[in-house]
């Protein structure tokens, strides 16, 4: 779980910032000096680097991660930011799966009870400003989460199927065959050369069965 502390005093460059580091070569290390190369000279400008830290997208050393490589991919960037806030931020999704639809009032109380009151007001209020101000420019159209792995069906299993199967019949309107009694009569022959005595025998059978 987590909750990063890192905030914005001004989020108006978030936007300008980021469509900068996707546009430029990924660097070795994104530090304050880095921004300052891209235009972003400002004191304020330097707290993104613990922001970006904090979501994932650089190492604690300033390295780009894996997740940066994904980010400077302009088709993607969207997509990787909302994935990025979501396993930042997962205390507050922990909270609310749709953290990001919740306001910035919302958001602030929320963080007041996961910080357990120890972080003063005003700064709550801008952690939770950054917090939307990133939610705002990220893709949530698709589902971020793992999805459950799909059970494969077993040898055993489609036995069990194959054996488990009812043939109904397609519809109530189908006839159904009635059930019939068959006889099994067994007839001991005497042993005889007398011709006449089997034909006694079948004749009598011909009289009171047949």
């Amino acid at each position: 779980m987590a909750l990063p502390t890192a905030y914005l005093v001004t989020t108006k460059n978030l936007q300008p910032i980021i469509n900068s580091l996707i546009s430029a070569k990924a660097p070795d290390k994104l530090t304050g000096g880095f921004l300052k190369t891209l235009g972003f000279t400002s004191s304020n400008d330097t707290l993104y680097v613990k922001l970006f830290k904090e979501i994932g997208l650089i190492d604690a050393n300033g390295t780009p991660t894996s997740k940066y490589y994904e980010f400077i991919d302009q088709s993607q960037t969207a997509k990787i930011l909302a994935t990025c806030i979501e396993e930042g931020y997962s205390d507050l999704f922990a909270i609310n799966k749709q953290a990001y639809k919740m306001t910035e009032e919302e958001v602030k109380n929320k963080l007041k009870t996961l910080t357990q009151g120890t972080i003063d007001e005003s700064i709550l209020k801008l952690m939770a400003k950054t917090f939307k101000a990133l939610t705002e420019i990220a893709d949530w159209s698709v589902s971020h989460s793992k999805p459950a792995k799909k059970l494969e069906e077993t040898e055993d299993t489609k036995v069990f199927h194959q054996h488990s199967q009812i043939n109904l019949p397609a519809s109530s309107n189908e006839s159904v065959i009635n059930p019939t009694l068959h006889y099994n009569i067994q007839i001991h022959l005497p042993e005889t050369r007398d011709s006449s005595v089997y034909d006694a025998i079948f004749k009598s059978l011909k009289q009171h069965l047949l």
